[in-house]
């Protein structure tokens, strides 16, 4: 601060996203001719993180935070209103210098990047477990208001992800905090219990309860078949867990696991071996939270985002650990969905949505609790012809 500086670079600016941060406020004290903020992810969740940035880089262009929440951020994010989104765009675009990595001008041999979707069936344990969870929170939804309201169909939300995920996850959780923001939510998800999985010993593989993991499984013995390596990002610690255990015991082969709690030597250690081309550990699993910035791990073209955390610039983020300069090969991104359940129709609903997320917002799920319980009742009731027969299987 008692320094006049010439010129502040800010590099992974959106660390400066939220303005009560005492890191956020101790940047903006420091004094500078000229200011510049670079990032991947300008908006992550809110408008008011663009907000944010913005008044480092030209403090009080778009006024005091609460005006601009007024004139831009509600209707844009609650309205969808594309003439104030327009008019957001113009004036925030002459202070803007957009690169994509995609662009020849930029980056000349970057090879391409396929992107699937794997939409798979439920099992009959996980339709059971599904229907009895949101029957449980549409029974209490009606009760509720304000914060307890909001907290309880966020709970639904994690629960049901868990249970898309496989039945274990959501069995070993014995109650997923009522949190309102999806930060709290991601924390919950990164801190869950590292209690070493018990594998089934009735002979069953220990994915045949999961239709993702059932999907999963077949997808990376080709993988692992031709050579290739794979990134797998999970939402839960201890999701990963269970895919550690998975692919050791179906597949033999060893994997690696990133999350939250490895210290940083070990993270660098990790990092290490899987870029190693001699390596042993062709499967890489990371949590999102953790291992979806940071990291450079161009070893893999194959990237798999086993459960969908609803905001696409978090999900691009983690899927340039692999598409990024220094790769020489198609990198192949596979995103699970899981048929007739909130997954797919969330994902629907961020399609529709893309063209305005990709030009100012991205989307959260905090619009999620804002609706009527009709409408809850409609995205979340599991559509009965998306299962695998437990019989015929």
């Amino acid at each position: 601060e008692k320094v006049d500086w010439r010129r502040v670079a800010l590099d992974e600016a959106q660390h400066i996203k939220n303005p009560p941060t005492k890191q956020t406020a101790a940047i903006r004290s420091l004094k500078a001719g000229h200011r510049i903020a670079l990032t991947g992810t300008p908006v992550e969740n809110r408008l008011t993180e663009l907000w944010s940035i913005m008044e480092f880089c030209t403090p009080g262009y778009l006024g005091p935070m609460a005006e601009f929440r007024r004139r831009f951020a509600v209707p844009i994010e609650r309205h969808r209103d594309k003439d104030r989104a327009e008019r957001l765009r113009n004036l925030v675009r002459p202070f803007i210098l957009r690169r994509l990595k995609t662009d020849a001008k930029v980056i000349s041999d970057l090879p391409p990047l396929v992107e699937t979707r794997q939409h798979v069936p439920l099992t009959g344990e996980q339709a059971s477990l599904y229907d009895k969870v949101v029957d449980e929170m549409l029974a209490k939804v009606d009760r509720a208001e304000g914060l307890r309201r909001r907290g309880l169909v966020l709970s639904a939300l994690v629960k049901l992800k868990q249970i898309c995920n496989h039945p274990a996850h959501y069995l070993r959780e014995a109650a997923s905090p009522e949190v309102v923001t999806e930060e709290a939510v991601a924390e919950a998800a990164e801190a869950a219990s590292d209690t070493p999985i018990e594998l089934p010993t009735d002979g069953r593989p220990l994915s045949a309860r999961s239709g993702k993991s059932i999907r999963l499984m077949q997808m990376l013995e080709e993988v692992v078949a031709a050579g290739d390596r794979a990134l797998i990002f999970t939402q839960y610690r201890q999701m990963g867990h269970l895919l550690v255990a998975m692919i050791r015991r179906e597949l033999d082969v060893e994997s690696l696991f990133l999350h939250g709690g490895t210290p940083q030597n070990k993270r660098d250690q990790l990092v290490a071996r899987f870029q190693d081309p001699e390596g042993t550990a062709p499967i890489f699993v990371l949590s999102l939270k953790a291992g979806g910035v940071g990291l450079n791990l161009t070893a893999a073209n194959h990237v798999f985002h086993y459960d969908r955390w609803w905001n696409p610039a978090v999900e691009n983020q983690a899927t340039d650990r692999a598409f990024r300069i220094g790769q020489s090969r198609t990198v192949n991104v596979h995103k699970f969905v899981c048929e007739g359940t909130l997954e797919e129709r969330i994902d629907q609903m961020i399609e529709q949505k893309t063209e305005l997320a990709t030009q100012i917002i991205s989307a959260g799920d905090q619009w999620l609790t804002e609706m009527s319980t009709s409408q809850l009742r409609d995205i979340l009731t599991l559509r009965r012809s998306s299962l695998i027969e437990a019989e015929a299987s």
